[in-house]
């Protein structure tokens, strides 16, 4: 098929837009200027781009999504603010992700392989890693920081400037407003650590060892009634022996918010 038949007669693509060959663009869909829109990408019917975005090789965006449109910031006054996205994503229908704010860095950022599921919000300035799952309804505020294998549970709301650990999984319903460490399993109203996500662990090929001694680290950080510097101490000791701690002691370190306790 040529380029023109991928495209959709009802389409609207602006001459100012970069679409790579053999992108396929679905039905009523609006590309506005300055967007890039990568090699391999399938965008369904009625969606919404806004430059400037950069949307890399091998997404798939669903219909009524809306990417790259204004911050909702009542502070944005028309500033050249950017949103970027990797590869390999998958974004579902009603998906919302914003460009970023001259109150930050001005660029929103999605890495690779993540699956958004839908009705799903990313607000201005966040940076969601890779191999992330948003299930449908959660919604990131502003500047929030979203590690690699994070697994957010539907309807979950995460408070802006927090930050999500690598391998942490968030529970449904879930108003997120201090800093979930790295493995941590988190669910309830209000929510509250339960324990490490062993689950998700196991399937990203951690061994028995390492779930035992992430256990461990829980219990230091969260059932010994340590003070979270004391805690971070003895954790920073075992570091020679249990490598897979180290970006646990690195969150504590950076952890801005506090951790959620």
């Amino acid at each position: 098929m040529t380029d023109s038949e991928l495209i959709h007669p009802t389409a609207l693509v602006s001459a100012d837009a970069h679409v790579a060959d053999g992108v396929k663009i679905g039905a009523y869909t609006v590309v506005g200027p300055q967007v890039e829109i990568g090699a391999g990408c399938e965008i369904g019917s009625h969606v919404q781009m806004k430059g400037p975005t950069t949307l890399g090789p091998n997404n798939r965006v669903y219909s009524f999504a809306s990417i790259g449109d204004d911050p909702q910031d009542k502070k944005y006054a028309g500033e050249d603010t950017r949103l970027t996205i990797g590869a390999g994503n998958m974004i579902r229908e009603y998906t919302t992700i914003n460009r970023g704010t001259n109150q930050d860095e001005g660029v929103t950022r999605v890495g690779d392989n993540n699956w958004i599921m839908a009705y799903c919000h990313i607000a201005h300035d966040c940076r969601v890693a890779n191999d992330v799952i948003m299930v449908n309804g959660a919604s990131l505020s502003g500047h929030v920081r979203v590690d690699d294998f994070v697994m957010l549970s539907a309807f979950c709301a995460i408070h802006q400037f927090c930050r999500i650990g690598a391998h942490s999984f968030v529970g449904a319903y879930a108003g997120v407003s201090k800093d979930v460490p790295p493995y941590l399993m988190l669910f309830g109203t209000p929510p509250k650590p339960r324990g490490i996500n062993a689950e998700g662990l196991q399937r990203r090929d951690f061994t028995p060892q390492q779930i035992k001694n992430l256990k461990e680290a829980y219990r230091i950080l969260y059932r010994s009634d340590l003070l979270v510097a004391d805690a971070r101490a003895q954790l920073a000791e075992l570091l020679p022996e249990q490598p897979e701690l180290g970006i646990l002691v690195e969150f504590i370190d950076e952890s801005e918010r506090g951790l959620i306790r």
